[in-house]
């Protein structure tokens, strides 16, 4: 068995224009889609709930939920001013205008009330994140007490040429920034066994990891408990 290569971390803000740009325009129709798929499946028939999606990037996942369930409200954080206008003029176009309020903040420190969501989602902000522990106070500190969780990103590969492989396999008609970037993503994300390790750290036991895909893993769960934690009001 090889032995697992180190992370190597990313930026965590993408607030270069031409980056945000290429990802706002990449098609991730498909794969946001199951992740609103795995969202509803978590949370079943709950049809009025609010929400905060930490790391929204261009805004297209909170936009899928509002047209599945109208009765949520949406707080879509995200630390790239670039971005968060791809995202605000996503939901312009789409006509969403009052069910998701857009925030400019970092999701490690959102300055959001606590105890005050039901659900608390991500998909791909985990792999920009070295301060680990910091955003994970910060999901026990905005989520009510049997709130629901759901964060997806990607999984490290053993190698190198793993990663190269995945990208050739998966990224290979995008844009050649896009590759780069993916490449980069591979190489910072995190391991099913680290961040159960986090979880653990965390008290966040509740909280199951599985590979979801050959290149994804899930968190999803619900908080059955809290501890101390930082007293923020909005």
């Amino acid at each position: 068995m090889s032995k697992q290569m180190p992370r190597q971390p990313v930026r965590e803000v993408m607030d270069e224009p031409l980056g945000a740009k290429a990802y706002a325009e990449a098609d991730f129709s498909e794969v946001n889609q199951h992740f609103l798929d795995a969202l509803l499946e978590l949370v079943g028939p709950l049809e009025e709930a609010r929400a905060v999606d930490l790391g929204t990037g261009p805004g297209d996942i909170p936009i899928r939920i509002i047209r599945a369930r109208p009765k949520w409200r949406v707080v879509a954080v995200e630390a790239s001013a670039p971005m968060l206008n791809f995202a605000k003029k996503a939901a312009a176009d789409a006509g969403i205008t009052d069910a998701i309020h857009w925030m400019q903040a970092d999701a490690k420190d959102t300055g959001l009330p606590s105890s005050s969501f039901d659900v608390v989602f991500s998909n791909s902000i985990l792999h920009h994140i070295t301060q680990t522990q910091v955003f994970w106070e910060e999901v026990k500190r905005l989520a009510k007490r049997g709130a629901y969780v759901l964060l997806r990103d990607l999984a490290r590969p053993a190698t190198e040429d793993d990663a190269h492989r995945i990208v050739e396999t998966y990224g290979g008609v995008g844009p050649e920034l896009m590759r780069q970037d993916y490449y980069k993503a591979l190489l910072s994300a995190w391991t099913v066994e680290e961040v159960r390790s986090q979880l653990a750290e965390a008290g966040l036991e509740t909280l199951k990891v599985k590979m979801v895909t050959d290149r994804h893993w899930d968190i999803s769960g619900r908080i059955a408990a809290r501890g101390p934690s930082r007293n923020k009001s909005g």
